[in-house]
């Protein structure tokens, strides 16, 4: 994967607990090109390492802008990129990686933001603008005071395709979800990100109401704990050697694989990048990601080993 050396050139308070950080080549040459839905991995001091999707205007080449949420329930990540990371500060990335990207032979496009999941939608936004593509935004927060990029919104060309909606505001413009989606036009895409909640609502509301599954697009911030109660031990077994390693009731995948020598490259270890998808070459999947559509799990040749497990008692990876 190629690795970005950037320095901080701005960082700005966008709302309660949200901060913008700006980011430029330390060179100071342009940065690659990216599309909408981009996001990038940032190394964080601390040794973490967390994606953040790109949400200024892809058109750009001297910046990537960057939103991060202090999360109470972070698991580091977050809280250090707010109380450790300011103008100045030097930072490793990754090149920029697109699993969200847009479908541009959609007749329409329907993006929906919860919360910091405005961040992808925003850059989706900006380009479809540029290219005149019909669209509409719904932007729901808490409050207008958690409102990321409000200002930089209502400052759009886009302005009057997004309508925000605020949990603490009147009935009357509080998103009415199952019309929306009732409302479905012909080769409309639907973009969704946010919470798990939300989205979890969205998704299921969109195949309630029949969205092909193909014009459905996502993506996850996070996810909750993978492990289960009454989770038992399977072993994995390496095609290319025939070895055979054990994981423990408490242990993933990947763990049991680094405990035993074998390294796979991961970043989130949620199930939501992707980073660690590995072939399967036998076995029946206990998918528990986020990352993969349902066709894909059912697909049964292909997990994450981050969190995802087995149902029968071994797996045969393609390692």
């Amino acid at each position: 994967m190629t690795m970005l050396d950037v320095i901080v050139s701005g960082k700005t308070v966008e709302a309660d607990d949200i901060c913008s950080f700006e980011l430029q080549a330390a060179d100071g040459r342009p940065l690659p090109a990216f599309s909408a839905g981009s996001h990038v991995d940032v190394h964080i001091p601390g040794g973490l390492v967390r994606q953040y999707s790109l949400c200024n205007d892809p058109a750009e080449a001297h910046r990537y802008l960057i939103a991060v949420l202090k999360d109470a329930a972070s698991r580091g990540g977050s809280a250090a990129m707010h109380d450790r990371v300011a103008v100045g500060s030097r930072l490793t990335i990754s090149a920029p990686r697109n699993h969200f990207a847009l479908a541009h032979d959609a007749a329409e496009h329907l993006l929906l933001a919860g919360g910091i999941g405005i961040t992808p939608l925003l850059c989706m936004a900006e380009r479809l603008a540029v290219t005149g593509a019909p669209f509409a935004l719904h932007y729901c927060t808490r409050s207008r005071a958690r409102t990321a990029f409000a200002d930089r919104i209502a400052a759009s060309a886009f302005a009057g395709r997004v309508q925000c909606h605020f949990d603490d505001g009147d009935a009357a413009q509080k998103l009415d979800l199952a019309a929306l989606l009732a409302d479905r036009k012909p080769g409309q895409h639907l973009y969704v990100c946010g919470p798990q909640g939300f989205m979890d609502a969205v998704l299921g509301g969109a195949r309630a109401a029949g969205w092909p599954e193909g014009q459905l697009h996502y993506e996850f911030f996070g996810a909750a704990p993978a492990a289960k109660a009454g989770d038992g031990g399977f072993e994995v077994q390496l095609a290319s050697s025939g070895r055979l390693i054990n994981v423990a009731p408490e242990q993933s995948v990947v763990q049991a694989l680094a405990a035993a020598g074998v390294v796979v490259a991961t970043s989130c270890e949620q199930g939501v990048c992707g980073t660690c998808l590995t072939r399967v070459m036998a076995g029946d999947i206990d998918h528990r990601d986020l990352y993969l559509t349902p066709e894909e799990q059912a697909a049964n040749d292909q997990f994450l080993p981050c969190c995802s497990r087995a149902k029968s008692p071994r797996l045969v990876l393609d390692l």
